[in-house]
Formats: structure tokens, sequence, C-alpha cells
């Protein structure tokens, strides 16, 4: 059994003019003493208009995606995955800084235990220090992290962790009073006990949120407010939505242009206490053809300029095999238009415990000339260095 810290958090449930509806009783969160990390950079990562500063230099940036580490459970995956990273070149890796669950399970990695009751640090084994290990391991290799606070899908733990415990649904919980002061209690704790580390880029408020049929007010509200609050616990790192990029007109009508998802990406621009937008592309996914990837990143290109804030293709890939037919076109819109960073979903590499985390869309890590890797991560991290500001 997991030593699980409890203690009571009083958060206001109407921070920034947030309305939100009570439909459970407000959840307490966990307290306890947070790590010394290693010390914060000489200079933390900033915006310069529509492009990154990090460690000092303004530049274009070649990231990846490696959801898992922190749900890895043999510190050796985590020391491989991190030096094979730096090896390569990525100045920026996504992890998700999320890991929910409404039932200990004590041979599952989780962080955090919610129940109706309130939420509860996983101080075990297999808990919060995970996410640790992966910290310390991109601070020592110079890595920065992006970490998503929240999912916007079942896996590892999302929204539906909190309205399995509080009530409500998908669309519901981004107004909703328990389900906001839990997830809060999360952000205190997480941004607390990491927002001295080297090691942070930005934290987002979640990934892929969307709120199905609902008025772009619902999403923009929560999103200003909650970024909000993430600045007053820690003023100095970035914050990001972690939203797919959807767009409220425009276009053809279509799915990507319609609104459908309740978010208006142009509109979240507006929002100050987001330092930089994202935006996914998974054209097979949509109901468009590989070809029209290139559109979707100009555009969002041209919107973020108008902005003068960065814009990440923060998650690209798709599952046919070579990769590199398909994706080179992609990062040549990268490199031909404004897009401060992106990062391809997802790495992968042999582990040595033998785990298997990887999807469909992967590239693994290799040293042949030539290969999807080669091509999509050494030669793309080159490009993006290479690039003129």
């Amino acid at each position: 059994m997991y030593k699980l810290a409890l203690a009571a958090v009083s958060l206001v449930s109407a921070v920034n003019g947030l309305a939100l509806t009570a439909s459970a009783p407000v959840p307490t969160t966990t307290g306890g003493t947070f790590p010394n990390d290693t010390g914060a950079a000489a200079t933390v990562p900033t915006t310069d208009g529509t492009v990154f500063n990090i460690d000092g230099k303004t530049q274009y940036i070649a990231g990846t995606n490696a959801w898992w580490l922190g749900h890895l459970s043999d510190d050796r995956d985590v020391e491989t995955t991190m030096s094979e990273l730096a090896e390569t070149g990525f100045r920026v890796v996504r992890v998700w800084g999320f890991g929910n669950a409404n039932t200990a399970d004590e041979n599952s990695v989780y962080y955090q235990l919610i129940t109706p009751s309130g939420t509860s640090i996983n101080e075990g084994p297999l808990g919060i220090n995970r996410l640790d290990v992966v910290i310390t391991a991109a601070e020592k290799y110079g890595i920065k992290l992006v970490l998503p606070m929240l999912n916007n899908w079942d896996d590892l733990g999302g929204i539906n962790t909190y309205t399995t415990a509080f009530g409500g649904n998908a669309t519901s919980f981004y107004t909703d009073e328990a389900s906001q002061t839990a997830y809060r209690g999360w952000i205190e704790y997480l941004v607390n006990r990491h927002k001295n580390s080297s090691a942070i880029f930005a934290w987002e408020l979640c990934n892929e949120p969307r709120c199905h049929g609902c008025d772009t007010s619902v999403i923009y509200d929560w999103a200003k407010s909650t970024s909000e609050y993430v600045k007053s616990l820690d003023p100095d790192h970035m914050v990001t939505l972690g939203d797919e990029g959807w767009f409220a007109s425009g276009g053809d009508g279509s799915y990507g242009y319609s609104g459908a998802e309740g978010v208006d990406w142009v509109k979240n621009l507006d929002i100050a206490t987001l330092d930089y937008a994202v935006a996914h592309l998974y054209p097979s996914s949509w109901g468009y053809n590989n070809s029209w990837g290139p559109t979707w990143i100009a555009e969002h290109a041209a919107y973020a300029k108008q902005a003068n804030k960065p814009v990440v293709l923060e998650e690209y890939g798709v599952t046919d095999k070579p990769l590199a037919p398909v994706i080179s076109p992609w990062q040549d819109a990268v490199l031909a238009n404004d897009i401060a960073m992106d990062q391809y979903w997802q790495f992968s590499t042999d582990l040595p415990s033998g785990a298997n985390p990887f999807d469909a869309n992967s590239y693994k890590y290799d040293t042949v000339n030539g290969s999807d890797y080669d091509i999509l991560a050494r030669q793309h991290v080159a490009k993006m260095a290479a690039k003129a500001v």
C-alpha cells in the first residue's frame, strides 16, 4: 500500500472571474514538502517576439514528444532515453505531467488519487517520484520539458478521473467547482514542486482540450483564468494551452475551421497569460489528405505572427512507413514559415527494461544515415538550429 499524504487546502472557486457551478463537495488536496531541484537556469526560457530564447539565445528549436517518460518504472529506461534525446540534439521534450487514478493500484504508476472525498499524492515507489526522476535526468542532460498537467482523453487519468469523482462530464468539467478546485490543487502541487528546476520549459494546461458543442467562450474563459492562476504561482515560466489549433471560422468551413470542438484558436491568442500558441496535425484522423498539412501549418504561422506570439507545431505524425515521404513536406513547411518549434509525435527507442509504451506514429532512435530517424530527427534538428532568426 502506498503512503498517501493528505492535507487540506483552501482554494477560491471563482478565481479571476471564472464562473463555476458546484456539483460535489470541494475536495482536499495534498500538501507536503517539495524536493530541492538543482536550481533554475541562469536564464529561464522566454519568448522573443515569435521565437523562443533558450539558454540565453534566441533561436528556432526542434523538439519531440515522449509522453511516457514519467510513467516508466525503471530508472535505466529514463537514463537511456534522455541520453539519446540529448545525443540527437533535441532541446525540448514534451512529457505528461499528469497521472491520475480513482482507485489505488500498487502495480501501476500514478501520481494522484482522486476520490469524492478529495485528492492525495502517491508517494510510493510508483508515484510522483517517477516524474521527479525524469526532471532530474532532464537537468543532467540540459533538456527542457513541456509538462501538460491534464489530459482531455481518458488515458492515464484525464478529465474523466475528475468527473468520475465529482460528477459531470467532459464539457461541464470546465465550469464545475469541485473538479476545478481539485485540478488547481494539482497545479499548485506540481508547479511549486518543480518551478525552480532548470528543466522546465513551460507548463501546459491540458493535452488537446475540447468542449464539443460548447460556445468557444467556455474554453477561452477557462484558459484565461487557469493560466492566470499558474502565473500567480510561477510568474517566470511560460504557459501554453495545449490545444489542437481549431479555427472557429475561415478556410472551407470544414471540421478544422468549424469551431465544433469549442476552441477558437485565433481568439485564444489574445490571452496575455498564454505565452505561446500550439497546434497539432493529424490530417487522416480529421478527414483531410496529408497534402493539406502545409496549409494548416502556414495558416497558424500567419495568425501567430499577427499576434506577435510564437507558435509550436506541438504534435504531428502518421502511421505510414516509411515516414519521411509524408513528414518531410510538413517539416519543410515548418522551416518555410515562422514556426518557433516543432515536436514530432513521438520518440521511441529500445528500453533496457523491455517496456514498450510506443505507438504506430513513432520514429525510432538509430544512428543509420538516411533512416527515418536520421532525416526527421537529426537532420531536422540541424536545419532548425541553422534557421536565421
